[in-house]
């Protein structure tokens, strides 16, 4: 599971606040406890990407019938969904892994922690009319952080920890991807007569909205079997063979999820009952397929908003305090 897997949940995110003792962080195997101690200084950086890794994930399915429900008092922090090989399986573990490799590799260019820096290796010649300068930020070094913890776990020669591994590395490989050249202007009036650039992580954002396309193009696998040196190992392989297959860039699953519309304890399904619906959307965000078809109630809300706001030269702005009122509709 996941929260086992990084073993950093909700009661871990604060870890920058605190000094860190490894031991007693619940959930770590042996890889995990002696990479926190080599590299304890980085741990609160790797629970600060996991952290929004999971408000990513939650901002991603916002409107859908799973909308990446976390449970404070669990270590396993996603419950039972992750416990079957679905399609949203894939996306936590991408975007958890993603998240990790993304805040250590930001903390290294901030220069928060000692252990790491500016990436030096990526320059190259520079551009017509720029320079390099500033700090490019070390991708390579968060993302094997984030390999070394996140993959710790996933050492069984079974179908499950390749799976894992598989969507781990393609959240890893989602943030190298979309590295860009940021760059700066100098001269006279921020006249741009000279540019500084250096390679920079894109906004989480950008990974989110990527990945979630990943996750609605998911590649299914079928699991097999093969006789080694070591005993039974299984792999994966594409269940259509007139797809193309993943590359190390795309997600992979193979159970089917469950439908998400009503509650269950097994699946770790809260359903959709109460759950807020656009009326007016043809999506799955709206009151027809959010709801299941079981209906929807409506109820009226009243909002206070800034109204009638008046620019005063020079410079403030006034506004008058408005009340709206709003229809609001949640699932039967």
């Amino acid at each position: 599971r996941l929260g086992e897997s990084l073993a950093v949940g909700h009661q871990y995110t604060s870890l920058g606040t605190q000094p860190i003792l490894c031991s007693s962080i619940p959930g770590l195997v042996p890889k995990q406890l002696r990479f926190c101690r080599n590299y304890v200084e980085i741990m609160p950086s790797v629970a600060e990407g996991v952290k929004i890794g999971i408000q990513e994930c939650q901002h991603q399915f916002r409107g859908r019938r799973w909308n990446c429900t976390t449970i404070n008092d669990s270590l396993a922090i996603f419950g039972p969904v992750l416990d079957k090989a679905t399609r949203e399986s894939a996306f936590v573990h991408a975007i958890a892994s993603a998240g990790v490799a993304f805040a250590v590799t930001r903390a290294c260019s901030e220069g928060s922690v000692t252990i790491c820096g500016c990436d030096t290796r990526r320059k190259g010649p520079p551009g017509e009319g720029w320079k390099w300068g500033g700090c490019s930020e070390d991708v390579e070094f968060g993302s094997m952080v984030s390999r070394e913890f996140a993959d710790a776990r996933e050492n069984r020669p079974d179908a499950r920890s390749a799976m894992n591994r598989h969507n781990n590395e393609a959240g890893r490989v989602s943030i190298t991807d979309h590295m860009y050249l940021k760059c700066k202007c100098h001269g006279l009036s921020g006249s741009c007569e000279v540019k500084t650039c250096w390679w920079s992580q894109p906004d989480f954002r950008v990974i989110g909205d990527y990945m979630k396309d990943k996750y609605d193009s998911a590649s299914e696998m079928v699991v097999e079997k093969h006789r080694e040196s070591r005993g039974w190992v299984e792999t994966l392989r594409p269940k259509y063979t007139f797809f193309k297959p993943p590359t190390e860039t795309d997600l992979v699953y193979y159970e089917s999820s469950p439908n998400f519309c009503e509650p269950n304890p097994e699946t770790g399904s809260f359903g959709t009952r109460d759950r807020i619906c656009n009326l007016t959307s043809h999506g799955i965000d709206g009151c027809d397929l959010l709801c299941c078809g079981r209906g929807h109630n409506t109820r009226t809300e009243n909002r206070k908003e800034k109204c009638h706001c008046i620019f005063h030269w020079c410079c403030y702005v006034s506004c008058q305090e408005c009340t709206r009122v709003y229809d609001v509709h949640t699932c039967k």
